[in-house]
């Protein structure tokens, strides 16, 4: 017979997703697969085990930033998202939204602010950014869809007013279906200019 995986009973687990989440937000790591095999070597535990899910990765986070760091926390959230809408603004013909971290209201100082925008031309998007005076530099992104296809996007990473965001470029029917997050497995959440103001309850 083989050998028997070995698994993590769900205290075992809490432990690995709270250190996990110690590292995100304490050291600026935002990989969670990277942070819970940290963990788990921190804490001399098998990386071999079943590991926590990011989900449960992500809650450890929210618990972490509302028990230590409460009011800094709600500041720094308000600070970004604002932020965001600066940005969302001036990018408003690209129909902007935001997603991440920031939007789930988990994100660090370290955090960078994500953007989905969307035109079937992100040659567009870049003379937009140039034409505000922002150096940015390109990257590629493989997200899942809907029906579990990965497909490459287009982006542009830049600093904004003391931010750093990441503009991910979908085509214009990419606003129908949203990719599939990383975090629950299911379609990321996405708040428009309008949702955004509601959130940091601005008229």
């Amino acid at each position: 017979m083989g050998k028997k995986l070995n698994k993590y009973s769900i205290r075992e687990r809490l432990i690995i997703a709270q250190e996990a989440a110690r590292i995100i937000v304490g050291h600026g790591i935002h990989s969670y697969s990277h942070a819970k095999q940290k963990a788990a070597h921190r804490l001399n535990m098998s990386s071999s085990g079943s590991l926590p899910s990011n989900e449960e990765i992500e809650l450890a986070i929210a618990e972490q930033l509302q028990i230590f760091d409460a009011k800094d926390h709600m500041k720094l959230l308000e600070k970004m998202r604002t932020t965001a809408l600066v940005l969302m603004q001036s990018l408003q013909d690209f129909s902007p939204r935001l997603v991440g971290s920031v939007l789930r209201g988990t994100s660090d100082k370290n955090s960078t602010i994500n953007i989905h925008a969307f035109i079937d031309s992100p040659e567009l998007l870049a003379i937009k950014i140039y034409d505000m005076g922002i150096k940015f530099k390109s990257y590629d992104r493989k997200l899942k869809t809907f029906k579990e296809i990965t497909a490459i996007y287009p982006g542009f990473e830049f600093s904004f007013i003391d931010e750093i965001f990441q503009v991910t470029v979908f085509p214009h029917d990419g606003i129908r279906q949203a990719p599939i997050s990383p975090i629950d497995g299911k379609p990321m959440q996405r708040a428009d200019i309008k949702t955004l103001k509601k959130l940091i309850k601005i008229e």
